[in-house]
């Protein structure tokens, strides 16, 4: 299964599906950050087949198909309280962390958006937790894409002392996690949408953006770029 199909935007499907979404979720995603179609076309709600204990709390049903679907009202919920919490902080103290290749883009814009610190790529152990390491950076806080392939960073932050904002899905785990944002965390829109979204809610949250402004970088700015090949395979 491509990452596309994970979150939910296969062409084969994905009409049909945002259709019986709506359907049956419609009552609990009144008042959302963003318009339910832009939510459910991007997939931020589907997750895997499998499920953790800990994101029990965040699964809303299972579709027939064996896929986990994440409470998206609960995420909405997430992105606010994480958003009131990241815009007290020092822009530039926030890190964000992004092994996933299609993670890299929303975050590279996410920082370049609230002034945060990218930790693009392969993340260099000791980035966080070595004092004779001269590209050392001491962040207030660390907001990661995966707790899986963000690992060593959740490992160096837990043992600074650094409270680490996680995206994730309903295979992760909470070890070293001191917040959670339930959402697709693998799929290319959807994490494109994640991203904008907090990015919006922390400059709305500093008075840097009016309540009813969006900001001048668009959800397809977020959103990685395909090679030639996965576009073809799209």
């Amino acid at each position: 299964m491509t990452a596309e199909e994970i979150s939910g935007n296969s062409p084969t499907e994905n009409s049909q599906e945002i259709k019986a979404e709506k359907e049956q979720e419609e009552p609990m995603m009144e008042g959302l950050l963003l318009a339910r179609d832009t939510l459910l076309s991007a997939g931020i709600h589907i997750g895997t087949r499998m499920k953790t204990r800990d994101m029990e709390q965040f699964i809303y049903r299972v579709r027939p198909d064996g896929l986990f679907v994440l409470d998206v009202k609960k995420t909405d919920e997430r992105i606010r309280i994480a958003a009131k919490f990241l815009a007290r902080i020092e822009p530039a103290k926030v890190a964000v962390a992004a092994a996933r290749l299609y993670a890299h883009e929303p975050v590279k814009k996410f920082c370049e958006l609230t002034g945060a610190t990218p930790i693009v790529g392969r993340f260099i152990p000791g980035l966080l937790s070595n004092p004779l390491y001269s590209n050392r950076i001491d962040p207030e806080v660390l907001v990661i894409s995966d707790p899986r392939a963000d690992a060593q960073a959740v490992k160096e932050a837990s043992k600074m002392g650094i409270p680490v904002v996680a995206l994730c899905s309903t295979d992760n785990e909470f070890v070293g996690i001191d917040f959670v944002i339930p959402t697709n965390n693998k799929g290319r829109r959807a994490l494109a949408v994640i991203f904008w979204l907090l990015a919006r809610q922390v400059l709305r949250e500093r008075g840097e953006l009016a309540a009813d402004k969006d900001p001048a970088a668009s959800i397809e700015d977020f959103e990685a770029k395909l090679s030639k090949e996965e576009e073809e395979e799209s």
